[in-house]
């Protein structure tokens, strides 16, 4: 993989603590960024994946979904409720 070395500025408080908490892990200024924007550009993804979740669902279950969700709370319930055989 081939590596640049991109130039970005920061206010100096930031880079204050951005410089003692990379010291403070024994990593390397490069390292501590790589390691948060991986973490950042994971969590972009996440949501992203999440609002699609939270799409696809916006209009609840479908009527193959809710006779199955029916059929799986009678199952449930009759396992609950009926007598069981101990073996």
């Amino acid at each position: 993989m081939t590596e640049v070395k991109p130039d970005i500025s920061l206010s100096e408080p930031l880079l204050e603590q951005v410089e003692a908490l990379a010291q403070e892990m024994r990593i390397s200024l490069s390292r501590l960024f790589a390691l948060a924007l991986d973490e950042f550009i994971q969590r972009q993804q996440n949501r992203e994946l999440f609002e699609k979740i939270n799409e696809a669902y916006a209009d609840g279950p479908d009527k193959e979904e809710r006779e199955w969700l029916a059929h799986a709370r009678e199952s449930y319930r009759r396992l609950l409720t009926e007598p069981r055989e101990l073996a």
